[in-house]
């Protein structure tokens, strides 16, 4: 175990009369990369904030240990007027700066300076230069560089005025500025957003390699596949801690869960077993069974009662053509497309096959949604042909979702485009992407950019169009709804071109990649991650699950060892509870057989029975024995389990 530098302890926060943070724990390492997951709106960056000392916590710990110095990157950043770029990012060395100016005031001082005058000056020089030194000053023209350049800055970028750049520009520097002050924990809010595939590729190799410790919220699955080496994720207010990356993650979660309804639908079992159990030992009216139906009915009082696992609500995607197309389900020929004299896109050919899984990627601004527009009629080529198969029905999901209407509910939003659907049907189809209730009469320019996706992916799925057009689908829906969308499309028999720089999405998704670059399209037959091998760079999948095959081995031979042993216990105690009561049945019969006329006049007969009944009165308590022995062992081994997950 490494050193622990931050520590988390029930960290509470409410906005109002709205819980945001129930009971947040855990504790950091050092050098270790935490990825902080959870739902939309569950409280990530509030975490974030907190820990940045950004906001105050309601409740709980927050121990930091002594003197660690803490980077906090927001999602939004301002710059000096009137600096550069390059200045902006260089002024995270100011106190180097003031060090070197005043070196080199002591060396022109030196030059004048009497004998005492050179003693003082020579100390204090020497001083400066082991501090300037220490903190690596000669290498900061080269640092500031290679991060400039790394995060995706031109040459010619380096000397514009910073606060003349984009939201996106901004957001990368300010990520620049971060990272060159190399504080002992990063805590990072979206770093990726805004970022090519290039300066991703470029952001992951630093922090992989980075010597302090992460916090990170992304949507970027892929990111935190490659970088995380551990997973917090805030569930309903309160956080979980897994070891691993995203995947494994995702793994464990479910494994967890299914292990903790197991757990739940056993005690529940169990308590409901046992109150059949003490119903009848009271309905025996002896005065044994009587101590045993109360000594069970205590040991009900005092279980500790599991808590039914809670899942959030999930988007429920499916897409499924109405009819199928031609073999052949697009092709472009020659397409170009210029704003003024502007070219955004020249001599675009391309072809696809109905079935085909087509991802186009590229730089930003390469003209990928244009493309799109031009594809589906909603911009017009200036120059080329494109042609769709015999039965293409055409389904396009917009990035923007400028098609929706700003003045209409949400129901009249998807309604009035299926006019022949009854309302419990348009409903329904809402209540499966969470519109439910009331929410349905909300108006489209008050929902937010999720809200708004789901409404456009409503629409999609309702036309039932077998070639999907996908323009960043994935933008606005948090992790889960993600793995919901990709596992409908993975199921989807359709044509599918989409347009997407989730590289998680890409990998599940993509049969074949296409990049749009200014001379045209080229071709990559197979998945991304078969594309970054054959460029020589490391996947998610070469930095995943770090469980040895022994150590994954042990969990299942462990797991299968705990059911056998359930399942030995829970037929010892149905063949313990047989066999009481088919003793208190005998002992029962044998009990009534002495009101019987021919027996109770029969004294010989009488104390025969008398005896039998005092014998099996002796086994009866027995069994007993064995009985709530064995179901004693049984709720030890359910209580094992509910604490093992």
């Amino acid at each position: 175990m490494g050193v622990i530098i931050c520590t988390a302890q029930h960290i509470s926060k409410s906005f109002g009369i709205v819980e945001v943070l129930r009971d947040v724990s855990f504790a950091l390492e050092q050098q270790e990369r935490m990825a902080l997951v959870g739902v939309n709106g569950s409280g990530k960056t509030t975490l974030l904030r907190i820990l940045g000392g950004q906001t105050p916590m309601d409740g709980g710990q927050l121990s930091m240990q002594k003197g660690l110095q803490v980077g906090y990157l927001t999602q939004s950043f301002e710059t000096e007027l009137g600096r550069t770029v390059w200045e902006e990012a260089e002024s995270v060395f100011d106190d180097l700066f003031r060090i070197e100016r005043r070196m080199r005031q002591l060396e022109k001082d030196m030059a004048v300076a009497n004998a005492d005058e050179l003693l003082r000056i020579g100390t204090e020089y020497e001083r400066l230069g082991r501090a300037f030194e220490t903190a690596d000053g000669f290498s900061v023209q080269s640092r500031v560089q290679g991060v400039l350049t790394g995060v995706g800055f031109t040459k010619e970028q380096l000397t514009q005025e910073a606060c003349k750049l984009s939201g996106g520009e901004l957001t990368r520097l300010g990520l620049a500025k971060l990272l060159l002050q190399q504080p002992d924990l990063l805590l990072l809010d979206e770093p990726t957003n805004h970022l090519d595939l290039e300066a991703l590729n470029w952001l992951e190799e630093y922090l992989m390699e980075y010597r302090g410790a992460v916090i990170v919220v992304s949507h970027d699955r892929y990111f935190l596949d490659r970088i995380c080496t551990s997973v917090t994720e805030i569930h309903f207010g309160v956080s979980e801690t897994y070891q691993g990356n995203y995947s494994r993650y995702i793994a464990q979660r479910t494994q967890r869960f299914d292990a903790r309804q197991k757990a739940y639908d056993l005690q529940q079992k169990e308590i409901k077993r046992q109150q059949e159990i003490i119903a009848r030992y009271r309905s025996f009216n002896r005065e044994k069974s009587i101590r045993a139906a109360e000594s069970r009915e205590k040991a009900l009082e005092r279980m500790e009662i599991l808590e039914r696992p809670m899942e959030e609500k999930q988007i429920a995607f499916h897409f499924q053509a109405r009819r199928r197309m031609g073999e052949d389900a697009l092709r472009v020929k020659n397409l170009s497309k210029a704003y003024g004299e502007k070219q955004v896109l020249s001599q675009v050919n391309l072809s696809m096959q109905s079935g085909e899984r087509v991802v186009l990627m590229g730089a930003n601004g390469v003209g990928k949604s244009t493309l799109l527009d031009c594809l589906v009629g909603r911009q017009k080529p200036d120059t080329g042909e494109v042609w769709f198969g015999v039965n293409a029905d055409k389904g396009y999901y917009e990035q923007k979702q400028q098609t929706l209407t700003g003045s209409k509910t949400v129901l009249d939003e998807v309604w009035d485009d299926f006019p022949r659907l009854e309302q419990h049907e348009v409903r329904g189809a809402l209540g499966r992407f969470l519109f439910s209730g009331e929410d349905v009469f909300a108006t489209v320019d008050t929902l937010s950019g999720g809200e708004r996706a789901r409404v456009a992916l409503t629409k999609l799925m309702l036309r039932r169009d077998n070639f999907l057009i996908l323009d960043e689908p994935t933008n606005h829906l948090d992790a889960d709804s993600r793995e919901e969308l990709e596992l409908a499309l993975e199921d989807f028999e359709g044509t599918i071109l989409a347009v997407s720089h989730d590289r998680y999405f890409i990998n599940r998704i993509a049969s074949k990649l296409m990049f749009l670059t200014p001379e045209g399209i080229e071709v990559f037959d197979g998945s991304f991650d078969q594309w970054m091998s054959a460029q020589g760079k490391r996947t998610a999948t070469d930095d995943g699950d770090t469980r040895t095959r022994t150590e994954i081995v042990k969990e299942q031979r462990r797991a299968r060892a705990q059911k056998e042993r359930m399942d030995e216990l829970t037929a010892q105690v149905k063949e313990a509870e047989h066999t009481v009561e088919k003793l208190e049945q005998d002992m029962q019969a044998l009990e009534d057989s002495l009101l019987l006329p021919d027996v109770y006049n029969d004294h010989v007969a009488a104390q025969r029975i008398s005896q039998d009944i005092a014998r099996l009165r002796e086994s009866v308590d027995a069994a007993y024995i064995r009985w709530e022995k064995a179901e004693e062992e049984l709720a030890r081994e359910i209580e094992v389990l509910a604490e093992n997950i």
